[in-house]
């Protein structure tokens, strides 16, 4: 009963993309949709187990499994724009395939479950960004998250822009968007991420998908909770944490509340176990 209850968190997200992967190979009477939610699930509950089990790689292994998956399966294989562009596309043509479907579930209303996890387990932009210098931020947040807004509203207008001028051809432009796309992502990831001496300084800052994530990240049912009465409030989580979250403040208010990526790196390193 102990080793039940022990990996109670991953068996239960297993059982909700299960639930996901049956529902939509049924309803859809596509088998895609069975492989493509429970590998994405397996994966997840996989990192979880490794986590558990204090593998200092856990996560960075839930990255790689489904951030190629995504970017190389997904994007160059099936040629599918898993991008925000790809999204408003589906959107706009009222299919409710690929991307919709991929962002109803992992970026909308998904993070009511996972808040950010995300940012922190899926994201192909962030697995390379992860890989750089600088896991700890060097100065503290900066107020230019307004940006973020501006790369949102020019991913929508772009779409947009095709379907009212009435071009050709659009499914070719948006894989091809999806690669321009990208190779744009990890070049000025990168050059912020140097520039700033912090990895995550993309996603803090110029990525669009952070504005469906962050709403119903507000209400998300996992968090990092700490216990007030073993913490010392020595400061590590705050100094460790790549995205600036007070995890000592439980409440759902707490500074960067909405940012947590749940890497766990606070969990990992509080001298007290206090959260």
């Amino acid at each position: 009963m102990k080793q039940i209850r022990k990996y109670a968190h991953p068996l239960i997200l297993w059982i909700l993309f299960e639930a996901v992967a049956v529902t939509l190979w049924l309803t859809k009477n596509n088998v895609f949709y069975l492989f493509n939610f429970s590998y994405i699930g397996t994966s997840v509950a996989l990192g979880i187990i490794l986590f558990i089990r204090k593998n200092k790689y856990a996560r960075r292994i839930v990255q790689l499994l489904v951030g190629l998956y995504m970017l190389v399966y997904l994007g160059f294989i099936c040629r599918e724009n898993m991008q925000i562009e790809g999204f408003w596309y589906y959107l706009f043509t009222g299919v409710f395939e690929a991307a919709t479907i991929h962002y109803a579930v992992a970026k909308i209303f998904g993070p009511l479950i996972f808040g950010r996890g995300w940012c922190g387990y899926a994201c192909w932009t962030a697995m390379v960004l992860d890989f750089l210098p600088y896991k700890v931020p060097a100065h503290p947040r900066k107020k230019i998250g307004w940006i973020r807004y501006v790369t949102f509203v020019l991913s929508f207008v772009f779409v947009s822009a095709l379907f009212l001028a009435g071009v050709g051809n659009i499914e070719k432009i948006m894989f091809w968007a999806f690669i321009v796309g990208n190779i744009a992502y990890y070049a000025v990831g990168i050059a912020l991420a140097f520039a700033l001496k912090d990895n995550r300084a993309f996603c803090k800052y110029i990525c669009p998908i952070t504005l469906f994530l962050k709403p119903a990240s507000y209400f998300s049912l996992l968090r990092v909770r700490c216990d007030t009465d073993l913490c010392v409030k020595c400061g590590k989580c705050r100094r460790v944490c790549p995205m600036d979250v007070d995890v000592t403040d439980n409440s759902r208010k707490r500074e960067n509340g909405t940012e947590c990526i749940l890497c766990m790196e606070c969990v990992k390193n509080c001298p007290k176990k206090a959260l």
